[in-house]
């Protein structure tokens, strides 16, 4: 039986203090992302779900914030704004990416226009929704390109879950578990390469009318890269 080597104490309370430094220094240097969405619920409990299946260690080396503020359009992006200004002096470090996500709705063309243009001039990610974020979710299942209402997005999400989960089965906006169901039953690659597939058809520029639209496939590709 080989001999336990026994380390003085003062040296393993150097080992630990070494130990914490090399913590303290890793958290010093994670990039931090905030990502502030209109719903208080639908989208961040998506977002959560997507963070902790990130690949392993991403979430060592970044930090990942998700917030929803129950603003819209124009109103959120200043909340995203004080947000970062409120996040960067209480903690004095750096946000590296902000991102906003917000629905089309039935908010004014020129609001929503306005919104996704003030979000390319200041740099921040905008995965905005054409009707709304639900359309990410069906992207998972099919490809859409013919417009359509958001009211029509909760029965064809359950008409794709019923055959697997049964009839019984209803659609829950504010429900912690669509990521998993999604992941499970949907595929989260054709939802990107949909995401992007729509994003080619349309003109950049009128964002209101790129009915259907997501631009969320740029914020989950983004944080799916991340290592």
């Amino acid at each position: 039986m080989a001999r336990k080597i026994k380390i003085p104490n003062e040296q393993q309370k150097r080992f630990a203090r070494k130990d914490q430094k090399r913590k303290k220094d890793i958290r010093n240097k994670r990039m931090y992302y905030l990502i502030v969405c209109e719903g208080e619920a639908t989208e961040p409990n998506y977002f959560e779900g997507l963070k902790q299946d990130l690949p392993k260690g991403v979430l060592t080396a970044y930090e990942i914030d998700i917030e929803g503020t129950g603003r819209n359009t124009q109103s959120l992006v200043d909340e995203a704004l004080r947000l970062q200004s409120a996040y960067e002096k209480n903690t004095i470090r750096k946000i590296d990416k902000l991102w906003v996500v917000f629905d089309r709705d039935s908010f004014s063309a020129q609001d929503f226009n306005a919104a996704i243009q003030r979000c390319h001039n200041s740099g921040i990610g905008c995965a905005w929704n054409n009707e709304a974020f639900e359309l990410w979710y069906l992207l998972h299942f099919q490809y859409y390109e013919n417009a359509m209402s958001r009211r029509v997005y909760k029965d064809m999400i359950e008409s794709h879950l019923k055959p697997v989960l049964g009839n019984n089965f209803r659609y829950e906006k504010n429900s912690e578990q669509m990521y998993a169901l999604l992941k499970e039953h949907g595929s989260l690659e054709n939802a990107i390469r949909s995401g992007k597939r729509l994003a080619e058809r349309f003109d950049r520029q009128d964002y209101a009318n790129h009915n259907p639209s997501t631009m969320v496939w740029a914020l989950v590709e983004e944080l799916m890269n991340l290592r």
